[in-house]
Order: structure tokens, then sequence, then C-alpha cells
């Protein structure tokens, strides 16, 4: 599974800004007023070719009589309790301050293992700026500028470079005659009665209360002659609905389970609108690769009224899972899990399928003569062949020149193209480009 990083520190000390430019995004808000993060954010980084979880958390202040500040607080320690490695920002112009000497010692008390390091240094000597966090006891303190990007990459190399040592290698389509699906969602949709459904027995208890299930279940079963793995997940909550009795289901368990499966199963409730959590779900599904199957659950539950709200819902909130059949199912009764099955099987082959490079090669000119990629100043991209890179999702690389100016929406529209092609309904697909040696780049000519 990928590794989790965590981000604590006091507020408005740069956790946002240092998550945003790891994963090169805006997901956390950003802004000169602390305590803006009141709740965990989630999101992937790549450090050196390698992926990890990255976890933004709200600041920590204990001795805060404000129950909120104080709810953030406990998430944030639960955070830490399941992160593999744990950043402590600090802010240099601050300078060390009581409530640091707190979380020092909190943190300590973990047994994770914990890198200080100093914010808001650019410009600054490195040495004479982190001197006095040396009292912290955690360590040499590594000054960097989450604004500025100073150091940031260096940082993040030594971090993470332990944590991806035992990585498993990436499956190959002989291994993978078991696929592994994990079954996620919002508490209360139907998780674990969808897993008793396709198990035929109650391996899992299921009943009428948020957050039952507690962690990421793995569980082997046959189905017409098939074996498979199946992940029941716990429920990722909505914030404002964490309790301290039930607090102890693990989104990054979820996440994990996310990454780790080869096929994912996305549980709605028809009975319920389709909320933003579920959005946040599918898009970061979208974004680790995995192939999808979306399960509409208690279908038998909703008059024809429902049902037509839960479809345009569905087209208006989960519109970019066009790649991914959507199946109406009732677990309880249960109906519909025959055809969910076949897509699942469906997804899987189209994640592990093998492209041949002729044919990748004739779609990608195909696809650039009915539509050339856009100039970038004097020059356009030219892009000359494609061949597989990977499986689980299908990755295509494609090489050329001038690459690097290839834009986002051109990308998407070679990745629709090869979908289009191969039929590869249920996973989505990966293009990657990679430019080739120009041999007048350092001034010399070419031979």
């Amino acid at each position: 599974m990928k590794p989790t990083v965590v981000l604590v520190g006091r507020p408005n000390v740069g956790k946002s800004t240092l998550f945003n430019r790891l994963t090169r995004s805006r997901a956390a808000l950003v802004a000169d007023v602390p305590g803006l993060t009141r709740d965990r954010h989630y999101g992937h980084a790549t450090v050196s070719g390698k992926s990890i979880i990255l976890v933004d958390t709200g600041g920590l202040e204990h001795a805060s009589e404000d129950e909120l500040r104080r709810e953030m607080a406990k998430q944030t320690m639960q955070a830490v309790d399941e992160g593999d490695a744990i950043v402590f920002l600090v802010d240099v112009r601050d300078g060390l301050v009581p409530q640091d000497r707190i979380i020092a010692e909190q943190l300590r008390q973990t047994g994770r293992d914990i890198w200080l390091v100093v914010n808001k240094a650019e410009g600054m000597n490195a040495t004479l700026v982190s001197a006095e966090f040396h009292e912290l006891g955690l360590g040499e303190p590594i000054a960097i500028s989450a604004a500025h990007g100073d150091g940031v990459r260096t940082l993040m190399e030594k971090i993470v470079r332990p944590l991806v040592a035992e990585q498993y290698p990436e499956l190959t389509v002989e291994q993978a005659s078991q696929p592994k699906i994990a079954i996620v969602g919002r508490p209360n949709v139907g998780k674990s009665t969808l897993v008793n459904a396709l198990l035929g027995e109650t391996r899992m208890i299921a009943f009428n209360e948020p957050g039952t299930t507690r962690d990421s279940i793995y569980i082997d079963f046959e189905r017409d002659g098939q074996p498979y793995t199946v992940i029941d997940t716990a429920g990722v909550r909505r914030r404002g609905r964490i309790d301290e009795a039930i607090e102890k289901y693990s989104v990054i368990k979820t996440l994990q389970a996310i990454e780790d499966a080869n096929v994912v199963i996305l549980v709605l409730d028809a009975a319920q609108e389709i909320a933003d959590q579920d959005g946040n779900i599918a898009r970061f599904i979208v974004e680790a690769g995995r192939a999808l199957v979306v399960a509409i659950n208690k279908w038998d539950a909703v008059d024809a009224h429902g049902r037509e709200r839960i479809k345009r819902e569905y087209e208006r909130k989960l519109g970019f899972l066009g790649f991914a059949r959507a199946h109406m199912i009732s677990a309880v009764a249960p109906s519909g899990l025959g055809a969910l099955m076949r897509s699942v099987d469906a997804a899987f082959r189209a994640a592990m399928s093998q492209l041949p490079t002729p044919k990748l090669t004739r779609i990608l000119r195909e696809a650039t003569d009915k539509q050339a990629p856009p100039r970038r100043g004097y020059r356009r991209p030219k892009l000359r062949y494609a061949h597989q890179g990977g499986v689980n999702p299908p990755r295509i690389v494609v090489h050329g020149n001038s690459l690097q100016d290839v834009s986002e929406d051109y990308r998407r529209y070679l990745e629709r193209a090869f979908m289009q092609a191969f039929r590869l309904r249920g996973t989505p697909v990966r293009v990657i480009f990679k430019t080739g040696r120009n041999p007048f780049a350092a001034g010399g000519r070419g031979r």
C-alpha cells in the first residue's frame, strides 16, 4: 500500500501551502487566517517517481477552550496515529513558541518517524534560522519555504525514500488472476450488506448504525468459478458527523484500500441525495487510476420519482465517471448483483489489457490527424509513436518532440481516443509524454 505522510503543526504555519505544492493542487484552503483547515484533506503526491498519500490536518491547539479547535486537534492526532511519517511544521518568523513544545512532546509519544521542518525560511541562512528549534529534541531541523519551494524536494526525498523501499512491484497480468475489489462509499449506504450478498453468507456485521465497520477487511471468495478478494472498507464520513464514540473509523485505510484494489465498487444510496463526499471519493478513485463500477443501492426502496431524481443527480454530480458502468441494485433482496459482477470482470480485464504498439501508434496518428495539438509559441508538439507502459490502469507512453507543451485538455483528448478505440470500459487510461533528446540543446551540432 502507498505510505501516508501527515502534515501537523500549529495553525497558520504553512501546512496547507505545503500540501498544495506537493499535490500540485489547490485542494486545501490557503489564507493568512489561523485555523482555516478544520478537517483533514487527502491527496496524491509523487516524489522521485514514488507515490504517497498526503494528509493536511487542522492546527493542534489542545489548550484552546474552543470546542471546534479541540475537535480539530483530536482529528489531527487520529491522522498521526494512522500515518507512516509525520512532518511537524514550525514557523521561523514566530520562532520557538510554547505550543510547539507541547506538540513536540505529543508527537514523541506516538513512536512515529517525525521530521521537524522550519517553514517560511526563504532567503535566510538555514543553519541560523534552525538553531533554536534543536531544543525540541526531534533531530536536525530542516529549513524550507513551502510558498517558494525552497528545500521542499530535498525534504520529501529524505522522507519518502525509506517508506517506499519495501513497496511491492506493480502487478503483472500473469499475477492478476484473482481481482481485488474494494467496496467504498459513505457510511450506511449498504457496503457490508453488499459484501454479505456477494459472499452468500453473513460475514460482515450489518445493521442500521453508521460506522459499524472500523477498518478495511480482506476476504477471499469465489463466484461462478472465479476467485476474488473483496475489501470491505469503513465509511468516509461527512465533516461534522464524527463523534468520539465512533471516531476510530479510518479514512486513510479506505484510501489505501482503493490504492490496493484492482477494481473499486462505489456504493451510493438511491434513497439519499448524492453528497459532495460521494464526489470526493469518486475523484480520489479516478486520481488513483483504479477501474470503477458504480452500485446505486436500495433501488427497491425508492419510487419512480425517486429513481428519476437519483439518475438526474448522478449525471449532474458524477458526470465525470462516464467511463464507468452504473448498476441499480438491492443488496438486501438481493438483485442486480450478477450484472454488477459482470461489469467488475469487464473493468478488470480493461485495466489489465495488453495494447499492441502498432495499433497504439496508428490510433495516435489518427487522433493527431483529426485534431493536432495546439501550438505553444512558435512550436507545435510533434507526437511520433506510442507504446504501453503499464497496467492497472493502462498507461500509454507517447514519444515525440516538444511534448512538454502539450496541454492537459489535449492529453484528455488522447486518453478518450485510446479508450474508445480499445473499448476500455470501466477503467481510466493514463497518457504519459516523453520528449526525445534534442541534439542541439547544449549548443552542439547533430551528426
